[in-house]
């Protein structure tokens, strides 16, 4: 594969064909070219975090880093992270993929096998189901979730908090729990306040309510002690869903954005949506 600059070394030339990013005759077209770089993209955002996982270890602990990738689909995520970074390592390193869809599943543990990717698990299960599956390590280094459609995100972000999650990687897609509420109570809140405006009209309903869900989700995380940082997952032309939610756990001071999430609930009348967001006991 010389003549391919773009590929790395040692990375599996059937991975990618299985993928997509290689042609079944091992050739990479514009089109493929670009999914590569959406790829490595994406890659640079979570080694750095897997490196951190690492540097907590001492030299003669083997745990390596537990991964678990929610809506995994085609774990398309966690094959390429697999062959990057945990191919090489000879630690107990694991990634575990939740899918609801069965033969995406099977579809999947039969590639890990066919790739010798022993370090891979496969598991037909919702993110809600899978907070209290026993079939899941009790803590968890690295949760991501890529396009979890609507609730399934604030679920992964339980997922986290209950396996104290080092890091969490969020693409939040399909927002439209809160939007939903917001419509609902529309007519209570038009006259009462002027902030209501921004969610009178219906598409600004669903913006409006994609964006404070995404608001709402990153007090959340710094509530329960996380450094929150969001950019933008540019290269996913396909997706207008870009947004990336990048949290790592530092034990940061939690009142102020404890105090600040419910306030923010209660001025767009939200306060039956607490649950969602919930914070634990602030000291």
């Amino acid at each position: 594969m010389q003549d391919i600059p773009e590929i790395r070394p040692g990375q599996s030339i059937e991975l990618l064909k299985e993928l997509h990013i290689l042609t079944r005759d091992g050739k990479l077209n514009q089109d493929s070219r670009r999914k590569l770089k959406q790829v490595y993209h994406l890659y640079q955002f979570i080694e750095p975090l897997m490196n951190a996982v690492l540097a907590t270890r001492d030299s003669d602990d083997q745990s390596g880093i537990r991964l678990v990738d929610h809506g995994a689909g085609k774990s398309y995520l966690g094959f390429i992270l697999y062959d990057l970074f945990f191919k090489s390592r000879t630690d107990a390193s694991h990634i575990y993929g939740i899918e609801t869809r069965d033969e995406l599943v099977k579809k999947s543990e039969a590639l890990a096998l066919r790739l010798n990717f022993p370090g891979m698990s496969f598991l037909n299960l919702s993110v809600a189901d899978s907070i209290n599956s026993e079939l899941l390590p009790e803590k968890i280094d690295i949760v991501t979730a890529l396009h979890a459609c609507n609730t399934a995100t604030d679920d992964a972000i339980q997922f986290a908090l209950k396996k104290n999650a080092s890091h969490l990687v969020l693409v939040p897609c399909c927002q439209a729990e809160v939007a939903s509420v917001l419509n609902r109570l529309k007519g209570k809140s038009l006259g009462k306040n002027a902030l209501t405006e921004l969610w009178r009209h219906p598409l600004h309903t669903r913006e409006f309510g994609s964006q404070i869900t995404n608001v709402l989700r990153c007090l959340q995380l710094e509530a329960h002690g996380y450094q929150v940082s969001v950019t933008e997952l540019v290269g996913w032309e396909h997706s207008m869903k870009n947004e990336l939610i990048i949290a790592t756990y530092k034990d940061l001071p939690r009142r102020r954005p404890a105090e600040r999430l419910q306030e923010v609930l209660a001025s767009v009348g939200l306060e039956e949506m607490a649950e969602r967001f919930f914070v634990t006991q602030v000291d």
